[in-house]
Formats: C-alpha cells, sequence, structure tokens
C-alpha cells in the first residue's frame, strides 16, 4: 500500500472518530438539556409541593388561588379533551393525505398538494388563533352560543396538526423499499390490498412518530387554543362548552402570579411534561414490530 494510501485512510479513520465524538456529545447536550429542564420544573414547583398536597390538585373546589384553591382538574381535562379530539379529526385526514400524496394523485398534483400542506404548516399559530376568533367562534356562536368552545379549539387543533401528520405519515409511506410494492404486485394484490397489507404495516413506525410530534403539539400549544376556547375552569359537559388549558392558564396568569400561586402554575408545567412522556411511552409501545 502507498504511502498516499496510507495517509487516505488515515485521515478517514481521524474524522470517522472526530464524527463519533461530536454525536455523542450532541446526544449527552440533548439529554442534559431534558434533564435541566425536568430539575427546573421541580424547583420553581417545588415551594407548593412542600406544603399543598398532591392530591389537592385533583379536588379542590375549584381553581382560585387567591382563596387557596388549587384544583388543576377541569384543566387537565380540557387539555386532553381539545387534544384528543383534534387527534380523532387529524389523524385518518393526514394519512389519507399522505396516502393520496404517495399512490393516488398524478405527481404534479402530488407536488401541488404537499407545497399547500407545507404552507400550511408555516403559518403562525396566533394566525390560526386570528382566524378562529373572528370567524370560527361566531359561525360556532349561531348556531350555538357562546361560540368560544371546546369544539372551536378543536377544530382550529385539527388544522394546527395537520400538515405535521401529512407531512411526517407521507416520509414515512416514500421510505418503504420498492421491493415490498413489487412483491405485492407481483402477488397480484390490489392498490388497497398492497397499502393495506405491506405499505401500513412498514410504515407504522414512521406513523406513529407523526402522531407523537402531532399529539405534542396539541398538548403544548397556547396562544390558538387560549384565543377560541372561552377559558372557563370547568369540565366541560359538551362540545359547546367554553374551557381552559393547562397551556392557557399559565400564559393568562403567569405574569401576576406570586408565591404558592406562581409555583402551582409551574407544577401546572410537571403536569404537561409527564403527559408528554405517557405519550412517547405509549408511542415507544405502538412502534414496535410486531409478528404477524
Amino acid at each position: 500500500m502507498t504511502w498516499w494510501k496510507r495517509s487516505i485512510l488515515f485521515q478517514s479513520a481521524s474524522i470517522d472518530k472526530w464524527l463519533q465524538w461530536l454525536l455523542r456529545a450532541g446526544a449527552v447536550m440533548a439529554a442534559l438539556i431534558m434533564v435541566l429542564i425536568m430539575l427546573f420544573l421541580l424547583l420553581e414547583s417545588w415551594p407548593a409541593l412542600q406544603h399543598i398536597a398532591l392530591i389537592r390538585f385533583f379536588t379542590d373546589e375549584t381553581w382560585h388561588p387567591l382563596e387557596d384553591h388549587y384544583n388543576l382538574l377541569p384543566m387537565v381535562t380540557g387539555t386532553l379533551y381539545a387534544s384528543c379530539g383534534a387527534l380523532f379529526l387529524a389523524i385518518p385526514l393526514g394519512i389519507a393525505s399522505a396516502l393520496f400524496m404517495a399512490f393516488y394523485a398524478s405527481p404534479r398534483m402530488a407536488i401541488l398538494y404537499r407545497r399547500l400542506i407545507e404552507l400550511l404548516a408555516g403559518i403562525p399559530s396566533v394566525v390560526f388563533g386570528f382566524w378562529g376568533l373572528t370567524t370560527l367562534v361566531p359561525m360556532i356562536n349561531q348556531w350555538q352560543p357562546p361560540g368560544a368552545s371546546l369544539l372551536a379549539a378543536i377544530l382550529i387543533l385539527t388544522l394546527m396538526i395537520l400538515p405535521t401528520l401529512a407531512l411526517t405519515s407521507h416520509a414515512a409511506l416514500t421510505a418503504v423499499p420498492g421491493e415490498y410494492l413489487r412483491s405485492a404486485a407481483a402477488l397480484g394484490l390490489s392498490r388497497w390490498g398492497m397499502i393495506y397489507g405491506v405499505v401500513l404495516p412498514a410504515a407504522r413506525k414512521g406513523i406513529v412518530a407523526g402522531i407523537l410530534l402531532a399529539a405534542g403539539r396539541a398538548i403544548g400549544e397556547t396562544m390558538a387554543v387560549l384565543m377560541v376556547a372561552g377559558n372557563v375552569v370547568q369540565h366541560a359537559d359538551s362540545l359547546f362548552a367554553p374551557i381552559r388549558t393547562l397551556t392557557a392558564n399559565i400564559a393568562l396568569e403567569m405574569a401576576y402570579a406570586m408565591s404558592d400561586h406562581r409555583a402551582v402554575l409551574f407544577v401546572s408545567g410537571l403536569l404537561l411534561l409527564l403527559l408528554v412522556m405517557v405519550l412517547t411511552s405509549l408511542a415507544g409501545w405502538l412502534g414496535k414490530e410486531h409478528h404477524v
């Protein structure tokens, strides 16, 4: 082996070593940031957790910090109702959009449709909220007052998470190896038979990852929901009832909160983090490979 070949191999090994250490450092930094966020939330929540029993956050009469009442349960249920309702609508629409782009639309139509979805993904959340406040809420009010309600929050969140679901699902579908499709065609499967029996199972992990990202955005969305949900602390007994989510409560009250009130708002942040952790665990379980 000539000296210049040995030099190239040595440089390549050196670059690989440096890249390996760089990737390790990036992974450690990402984990450290997550740990620091959790420690920050715990530190800020600790004054309330020291002398307020955890059960009180779910059993107090109402949410009224000035009277030492800290019931977070109505806002937890409002967050879950709005997020789950949006996912219920957005998951089938997002997967259907991805299937349309990947298997049914012409190449030109698929590109145009994808550009429209990407444009929808780039709209700021406050614009969705402003449109909902000025257009969607009055429409719902004509149907069933007061208009600002759980239904408005669900519809706005559906529009906001739909692009995430559609684009990630499309990426997962197009990543399915071509030999899977050729084998399915050789077996004489119909287009839908190929999609249902081969493509969707092979793309399951990517689709579940997209659902997780969409759920995280739905749970963490603040401004748009704050503008259309009505911000009443109560358990919603219908789709037309006003609600308040955890994120909206933090945004509304953090500016003037003090002492235990401020600490309990950080407890709300811990609850949100817990919800995301549960979603992550659920997505990991659903994304596992299952043998048929």
